[in-house]
């Protein structure tokens, strides 16, 4: 057999899922069997550590690495073009692949030489069968029902179910139209008549355009339910975005003024536009209100209760001046929530000391301000105080309303502990649950389930796993991929049947564990974290420092410019760090100077290697992680105090 010459190519472009990537190459790994297969990944400028997890662990794979975001269809292009197998297999990254897949996948293309593309059976992190894993040429009627929600209305009617063919038997082969992006295996001989990837399309609807273009060749697209895939999908993208409605049906205009007559065209185009701003609209409605509503309508309580106090003064005769109402109260109003978000104080878990802890700083800086302002002013310092105590009351009794009303109890900050169950063998069993215990802290309890020899501690084998989850009333299972197959975990997986329970796989020798709920969430994972910076309530504080910090700075700019000599510099880092494309303090960085796992943080005008670029590479990582991992508040604000003359730097 000539070496360069493969039975099978399989290609998968990345942008920022190390993790899934990871996975998805052990599951391929675990398939090669007896084929002869080469494996390109095309990495599109990630920043999250990908290609260094390659070279660790992944040292036979073929990398392309792009400087840039070159999107799908161009990213495969380059690969296939390198590519020498018989087949090109399109593989996403935010998949687990069965160790049978490419054997019988290889085996049926063999079998039919009119096959120019197969797709299989898809299921998500749940185990439920994925629709698009066989899909119906998009014509305008068909995209019509699938838009204004027919197709999901009429399932089995074969004039409106057309676009997921869901008509059609999930478990029988048949002849489709459409093949899926996630898992489209093609002979490569097809390929080179019909040409490749079209690059007009960047994300989506490649897929379509290329199955489209086979058929047209006089191949059939096939869908094959004889192996299955998990297909996380979501990762690379989020589907509820407005961004990705309007991306996806964008590329399906494309797709019409390229293969239909520009009557149709124009009639689907019509169509597809007016479902874009109609579901981009209702997409934006119902995020506003879902992020939006509960914010609303507890600042409306805050501030009126606010304006409420002042009455306990008038009673007394005593009037607060205009200017109180229509100024200063909304202005402390401001300053508390202010305080509250730099001190995380409405971030999980709820914990009364923080609470304090915003009430107490909002209700000092009032105070000094109080200070500072006219006399005529100055209304009452009482008020100043006893305002911060009903802010401070307030959030203690809506939390304990909202716990009360979600079945919580009268209760402050009630975790739910949830109950695991690990299926796999005793060594691998116990290092999951050494590692489950380091990241993640809400555990009721963490039983085991042997695959293959029973050992101390497992309550059961893989026959008794159903029972298990019943009797004690398991959340989650955690299944040991050095220990079970990915066809047993998928047929267990669709064996459960609870929308209750999660599913998760650990890889060997890796620090996570990792899955997703549902097809419309990304991942989740259980992975190990040392930094600081990785908090949620720890960026938006950092945020809202560099914000306030900005802005001080603009006003009183007519003074500060002159301080710096990049005069135009400064006034242009203030308004980087305003609209967010810099941050006040960021990590040191240079060409040989590239943690990728450490948290992604936009370019930062001063850093912690100030006044240190003397140091060794390897001491400049080191200094960069402690930021990291110790990082607060005052540490940006130390450098800022240190540091200041740089705040003109390019």
């Amino acid at each position: 057999m000539n070496p360069n010459s493969f039975d099978l190519s399989i290609i998968i472009v990345n942008y920022n899922v190390e993790f899934f990537l990871e996975q998805c190459l052990n599951s391929v790994e675990k398939a090669r069997q007896k084929l002869n297969i080469e494996v390109f990944v095309v990495d599109n400028n990630s920043s999250d550590g990908s290609m260094s997890m390659l070279e660790r662990k992944f040292q036979n794979i073929k990398r392309i690495e792009n400087k840039e975001n070159l999107g799908f269809a161009k990213a495969n292009n380059q690969a296939i073009t390198l590519a020498s197998g018989k087949y090109i297999l399109l593989l996403n990254p935010d998949t687990v692949i069965e160790e049978q897949t490419l054997s019988l996948v290889f085996q049926r293309m063999q079998a039919d030489q009119n096959i120019g593309g197969l797709g299989v059976r898809m299921v998500d992190g749940k185990g439920i069968f994925l629709p698009e894993s066989k899909r119906g040429l998009p014509t305008p009627a068909v995209a019509f029902y699938k838009i204004f929600g027919f197709s999901k209305l009429f399932k089995k009617s074969k004039r409106f179910g057309r676009y997921h063919l869901s008509y059609l038997p999930e478990m029988e082969e048949h002849e489709i139209d459409i093949l899926s992006g996630a898992f489209m295996c093609m002979r490569k001989e097809v390929l080179e008549e019909i040409g490749y990837l079209d690059e007009t399309f960047f994300m989506y609807g490649e897929d379509i355009d290329l199955s489209y273009r086979i058929q047209k060749a006089g191949f059939k697209n096939l869908y094959f339910p004889q192996t299955s895939i998990i297909h996380y999908k979501g990762e690379s993208t989020k589907k509820s975005s407005v961004n990705y409605v309007f991306v996806f049906y964008r590329a399906m205009v494309i797709f019409a003024k390229k293969h239909f007559s520009q009557q149709n065209a124009s009639l689907f185009s019509l169509a597809i536009n007016a479902a874009i701003y109609l579901r981009a609209g209702i997409a934006i409605v119902q995020r506003f209100i879902k992020f939006f509503g509960p914010i609303i309508i507890q600042s409306a309580i805050l501030l009126l209760g606010l304006f409420a106090l002042t009455y306990q003064w008038q009673q007394r005769e005593i009037t607060f001046p205009q200017a109180a109402y229509q100024l200063m109260i909304p202005t402390y109003f401001i300053i508390w929530t202010l305080s509250y978000l730099l001190c995380g104080a409405f971030d999980e878990p709820f914990r009364v000391s923080k609470q304090l802890k915003g009430v107490i700083i909002g209700t000092g800086l009032i105070l000094i301000l109080y200070a500072l302002l006219p006399k005529e002013l100055q209304f009452s310092r009482l008020y100043v105080l006893i305002g911060g105590l009903w802010y401070f009351l307030w959030n203690i009794l809506n939390r304990l309303l909202k716990n009360l009303l979600s079945g919580k109890g009268w209760h402050l900050n009630r975790k739910v502990k949830r109950k695991f169950l690990i299926i796999g063998d005793e060594e691998e069993v116990k290092r999951v649950e050494r590692l489950l215990h380091q990241t993640f802290s809400a555990i009721s309890s963490v039983s085991a389930v042997a695959v293959h020899e029973h050992f101390t501690g497992a309550i059961g084998d893989l026959r008794q796993i159903e029972k298990v989850i019943q009797e004690l009333k398991i959340d989650e299972l955690i299944f040991c991929a050095k220990d079970i197959s990915a066809r047993q975990i998928i047929q267990i997986m669709g064996d459960v049947k609870s929308e209750e329970i999660d599913f998760k796989i650990a890889q060997p020798d890796a620090q996570f564990i990792i899955g997703s709920n549902s097809i419309d969430n990304s991942g989740e994972m259980y992975v190990l974290n040392i930094s600081t910076l990785n908090r949620t309530s720890t960026l938006r504080s950092k945020r809202l420092l560099d914000v306030l910090f900005a802005g001080l700075a603009l006003a009183l700019s007519p003074i500060l410019i002159f301080l710096f000599n990049n005069k135009k510099q400064f006034l242009k880092n203030q308004l980087q760090l305003i609209i967010g494309n810099k941050t006040l303090v960021g990590f040191y960085r240079n060409e040989e100077v590239k943690d990728t796992h450490l948290p992604q943080l936009r370019k930062g005008i001063l850093n912690p290697m100030d006044g240190n670029l003397g140091l060794p590479n390897e001491n400049m990582d080191k200094v960069n992680l402690i930021y990291s991992r110790d990082y607060s508040l005052l540490k940006d604000l130390g450098i800022l105090m240190k540091h200041w003359k740089n705040l003109d730097r390019v």
